[in-house]
């Protein structure tokens, strides 16, 4: 059985940083692909950032710049490095994995990210 476990969330200030941690259980880490997503009150789960198994990233526009997702196979941990937050990156924030590229077959439970005015 395969779990993501986020972490790392909370109440920040605009401007202010965070770090929210993917740790995954199981032998699936190092090839799979990993995404954050966010899903923000009456709004639909859109990606955030993405690394391939191959180390390459994607970010959706609203974030580049921002944030990045590094990732530590030897850990099986991926990482979402929030800066310059924002209160429109207010949302719970999911991490999830791909065992091949377009199918997330996995969920984490989510972690709530609010940025303060």
């Amino acid at each position: 059985q395969v779990q993501l476990v986020e972490s790392g969330g909370g109440l920040v200030q605009a401007g202010g940083s965070l770090r929210l941690s993917c740790v995954a259980s199981g032998s699936i880490f190092s090839n799979s692909h990993m995404g954050w997503y966010r899903q923000a009150p009456g709004k639909q789960r859109e990606l955030v950032a993405r690394i391939s198994n191959i180390g390459r990233t994607n970010y959706a526009d609203s974030v580049k710049g921002r944030f990045t997702i590094p990732r530590d196979d030897a850990k099986n941990t991926v990482y979402l490095q929030m800066n310059s937050l924002k209160p429109e990156d207010t949302a719970v924030y999911y991490c999830g994995a791909e065992r091949s590229a377009g199918t997330i077959d996995y969920w984490g439970q989510g972690t709530q990210v609010t940025v303060s005015s």
